[in-house]
């Protein structure tokens, strides 16, 4: 009887937390969201229509230094003075750091006795040789070792012009990489100079675009910081070789203002120069759905939102033109893309 009503114990503990079990599963269903993908998703649309573009499309870009190096010595050696610091002006062929020169002064100073010595010898059997009383190989030898030595101190003026460490070109002072007292080696970074005064501003255009631009040609370009400073660029160079974007680098040569306001780094625009309008399809570019590494769109065909690819040509701010996939009259999805995807039913909003 007992081991009856054991089991009957058991079976009903079993029951019982099977109903709770099921129970609790009902409510956790309830109370998470299940998103229905027949629900309709509220989205905003607008419609496609051709309008006139006006021209002068930019291109987005950024001021780099026509000129810039790191300057190091020739020789190796202690740094006795470092005549300048970061930010200042520096011209062409200015002492911009001294090396320690002692020894090499020392040595030359050995050298000219030694040329001293050797052109009196020179002069002495000259005259010696010239009447007979000493061979005319003792002057021979003489004559060698003054040239010799002259060769030496031709070597040790150099050393210490070398010592003497220069600015290549007029710039600025953008890096101090080594202080008096430290060590210097050739291929060792002490200063850095920075011209400015003459800038490259660099752009990234695609394929279908290189055409637009001529070598030699001047464009408008702006410094975003400075937008009402108006600069002329001259291109000067389209690369042979796109980036890993697939865009091509394109440059131009600009002349920096007066004071040199436009500052390597700095972002900017150029414009194109166009004489002429055209007429295209523009949309936000927030419309614009990439999938694979391709723009598309949401367009809307019987209240469904239908995934389509495009072709995008050009950026006007923050629209883009569209060469192919759009016509006028098409509806596509402008905003409400949280929940929404292919095919889905879609509510359009007023």
């Amino acid at each position: 009887m007992k081991k009856i009503m054991l089991i009957l114990f058991v079976v009903l503990v079993v029951a019982l937390t099977i109903l709770k079990l099921i129970s609790n599963k009902k409510i956790t269903k309830e109370k998470v969201y299940q998103f229905d993908i027949e629900n309709p998703v509220s989205v905003l649309t607008d419609t496609v229509s051709v309008e006139q573009i006006k021209s002068g499309g930019f291109y987005a870009g950024i001021f780099e230094p026509n000129k810039e190096t790191k300057i190091s010595a020739d020789i190796q050696g202690k740094i006795n003075s470092v005549f300048v610091d970061v930010g200042e002006e520096v011209g062409k062929g200015q002492t911009l750091i001294q090396l320690d020169n002692s020894l090499l002064k020392l040595q030359l100073q050995t050298v000219e006795v030694q040329i001293s010595g050797l052109e009196d010898d020179v002069k002495r059997f000259t005259i010696l040789a010239n009447a007979d009383a000493v061979q005319g190989v003792q002057l021979e030898k003489a004559a060698l070792g003054l040239k010799s030595a002259k060769v030496q101190r031709a070597t040790l003026l150099e050393q210490i012009s070398k010592t003497y460490i220069k600015a290549p070109f007029k710039g600025v002072v953008t890096a101090k990489l080594n202080e008096v007292g430290g060590f210097a080696a050739p291929g060792m970074p002490l200063l850095q100079i920075t011209d400015i005064n003459s800038l490259r501003f660099t752009i990234n255009a695609p394929e279908n675009d290189i055409r637009l631009f001529q070598l030699g040609k001047e464009y408008k370009v702006l410094a975003d910081a400075y937008a009402e400073i108006p600069l002329l660029g001259r291109m000067i160079m389209i690369s042979s070789k796109s980036n890993p974007g697939n865009l091509f680098p394109i440059q131009f040569q600009v002349n920096n203002t007066s004071t040199a306001q436009i500052k390597s780094g700095m972002f900017g625009k150029v414009f194109l120069s166009d004489n002429h309008d055209e007429t295209g399809i523009l949309i936000p570019s927030s419309s614009v759905i990439d999938e694979d590494g391709r723009p598309n769109v949401y367009l809307i065909k019987n209240g469904r939102a239908i995934l389509h690819p495009i072709k995008i040509t050009k950026n006007f701010g923050d629209r883009v033109l569209v060469e192919n996939g759009l016509i006028a009259g098409d509806i596509y999805v402008t905003g409400g893309f949280i929940n929404l995807f292919n095919n889905a039913n879609v509510l359009i909003k007023d």
